[in-house]
Formats: C-alpha cells, sequence, structure tokens
C-alpha cells in the first residue's frame, strides 16, 4: 500500500508541475492531499487495522479525526484561504459524525446514529440543488481555483467515514481491504457482463446515452481510470455497500433487503446529477446498485465491487454519450 501510495502521489505531483503548479500553496494542497490518500490506502492493507486497534483502542478514530482537522488547518494556512467559518465547518464535518459513533459505540450495528452519521457524510459530499449554485466543496477548497474540491471532499469523508466505523466503532464485514480472492474473476465479469446487457439497450431505450466512442481521449485513460476508481468507485462503494448495505442487513436480520434497499437508495443518490429530478439515472444507478451490491456480496470486499463499477462508469464515458 505504501508503495502504491509513493507511485500514484508522484504521479499527480510530476502532472501538477508539468501543469505548473508549485510554491507554498502547492505544497499545502499536497500535504493534504498526500495525507488523505494515504490513510485511505493504508488501511486497506490487511492487518493494519487490527494493529492501530490493539495498541491504541478506539482512541485511534478519534487522532484521526485530530489529524485530518490539523491537515486542513495546513492546507487553509498554506494556500492563504484560512477563515474562521471554513475551520468552523471543518470540525463539524468531522467531530459531528465522529460524536454520533462514539454514542453508539457499545451498541450492535444498524443503530440509528450509523445511519445518521452515513447520511451526514453523504449530504456534505452530495448537497441537494440549490438556486444560488453553491457549493460547500468549492468553499472548503478554494486552492487551485477549485479543481481539486471534489477530490480533496471526497478524501476528507472517507478517512472520516475510516475513524467512525473502522477505528472507533469496530465494524466488521465491511470489506475495506485491496486483495484478491477465489473465484473473484468469475464474479467481477459476470456482474460486469450481466448488467451491460441489461443497461445498455436499456440506457439506449430510455434516451439516457448514446453509443459515441471517444478515441481522442483514448490516451487519458488509464488516468481516468485511476481516478474513477479511486475517488468515486472506492468511496461510494464503501458508503453504499461496505457500511450502509452491511447496516440495514443487520437491522433488518436480512441480506436481501439490506441488498436491495441499499441498491435503490444508491439510485436515488443520483437523482440531482445531470438536473433535478433526473429519474432515468435513479433508475439505471438503482440496477448498478444492484450488481454491485451482489458482487459485494459474493465477495466480501469493496475492492471487488468498486472495480465494477469503476468499470461500468470507464465504459461509459469512452464509449457512450449521455443524450
Amino acid at each position: 500500500m505504501l508503495g502504491l501510495w509513493a507511485v500514484l502521489t508522484l504521479t499527480g505531483v510530476l502532472y501538477s508541475a508539468w501543469l505548473g503548479y508549485g510554491g507554498r500553496a502547492f505544497a499545502a494542497a499536497l500535504t493534504a492531499f498526500a495525507f488523505f490518500f494515504l490513510v485511505m490506502l493504508l488501511l486497506a492493507a490487511r492487518g493494519v487495522e487490527d494493529r492501530l486497534a490493539s495498541r491504541f483502542g478506539a482512541g485511534t478514530g478519534y487522532l484521526l479525526g485530530a489529524a485530518v482537522f490539523l491537515v486542513y488547518l495546513i492546507y487553509a494556512v498554506g494556500t492563504n484561504t484560512f477563515a474562521l467559518t471554513r475551520a468552523a465547518a471543518v470540525a463539524g464535518l468531522v467531530f459531528i459524525p465522529l460524536a454520533l459513533a462514539a454514542f453508539a459505540q457499545r451498541k450492535p450495528p444498524g443503530v440509528w446514529q450509523d445511519f445518521a452519521a452515513i447520511l451526514f457524510v453523504w449530504l456534505a459530499v452530495k448537497p441537494l440543488p440549490n438556486p444560488w449554485g453553491w457549493s460547500l466543496s468549492h468553499w472548503l477548497w478554494p486552492y487551485p481555483g477549485g479543481r481539486l474540491a471534489y477530490v480533496l471532499t471526497v478524501l476528507l469523508f472517507v478517512n472520516v467515514a475510516l475513524a467512525c466505523f473502522l477505528l472507533l466503532r469496530r465494524i466488521s464485514s465491511v470489506g475495506y481491504s485491496i486483495g484478491w480472492g477465489h473465484h473473484w474473476g468469475f464474479f467481477l465479469l459476470a456482474s460486469f457482463i450481466v448488467f451491460g446487457c441489461i443497461v445498455i439497450p436499456l440506457g439506449q431505450a430510455m434516451h439516457f446515452i448514446q453509443f459515441e466512442p471517444q478515441w481522442p481521449q483514448l490516451k487519458s485513460l488509464p488516468l481516468l481510470s485511476l481516478g474513477i476508481l479511486f475517488f468515486t468507485a472506492w468511496p461510494e462503494e464503501l458508503l453504499f455497500r461496505g457500511l450502509l448495505q452491511n447496516f440495514l442487513s443487520r437491522a433488518s436480520n436480512s441480506d436481501v433487503i439490506g441488498w436491495w434497499t441499499a441498491s435503490i437508495l444508491f439510485g436515488f443518490s443520483h437523482i440531482t446529477n445531470m438536473g433535478f429530478p433526473n429519474w432515468r439515472y435513479v433508475v439505471l444507478a438503482s440496477i448498478a446498485g444492484f450488481f454491485y451490491g451482489w458482487t459485494w456480496r459474493k465477495t466480501g470486499s469493496i475492492f471487488a465491487s468498486a472495480l465494477v463499477h469503476a468499470a461500468v462508469d470507464v465504459t461509459w464515458h469512452f464509449l457512450f454519450r449521455t443524450v
């Protein structure tokens, strides 16, 4: 994981330097990105979570939350964008979910505090549409010109979710690890192929997508694929499969109810995409959530479901145009 983190971070640094970024502000933004990304990958190494918990106990979650807030302050001061309102907002975004997790620390998974923390995180990452066009992520991360706003917001909340549920609550069966298991190849291919056979003709019939390969983007496809995997598919699979589907299954005592409910909620979470309300997106995303959830159930890993998720998104962006 350290090697993967180093390679991917160095790639980002070289690309940013090629674009002309540098100086103290760039160093501060890079520090925030590198720290959040490191935590996201390092806790995906098998055994790291258990070793941290055995040494520091539940305090590991609090330490990570405090570190996340401190890193944001480094970013804000280093980029000359510090404001008390921004700092207070980030403090709330970090410590309110931690407080909810702390109140539920000795309770079984699937209590109301768990769902409240998930909802809080999701609304912060993807707020409801507003007439002013205001974006929390762009307000919190103004440098460099809002270009890193989405990525840094996602990484921040992945860190918060890890602090709350993996380190503080010690939720089991999340599947937060990067690895490979028995028959995974079959499950991933089956999920991807069957989903494509259903959704491609359905999406065309609904006038949602149109076959139109983007050949000029072929050179950027590898970097685009990595970006989609780590900054879209992986965080969404953690939230909707590793946590939400997990909690719903336990609360209802039914894997099927948890699976189907999480899939429908995943679909509705996309209702604001490309215009509100986008019912076509809701339908197709719900079907996608069904297959991602099936993959997670079969493999017990969000890495497996994230691979299918990323493959779907990459195929969509490269081979199809949204109508």
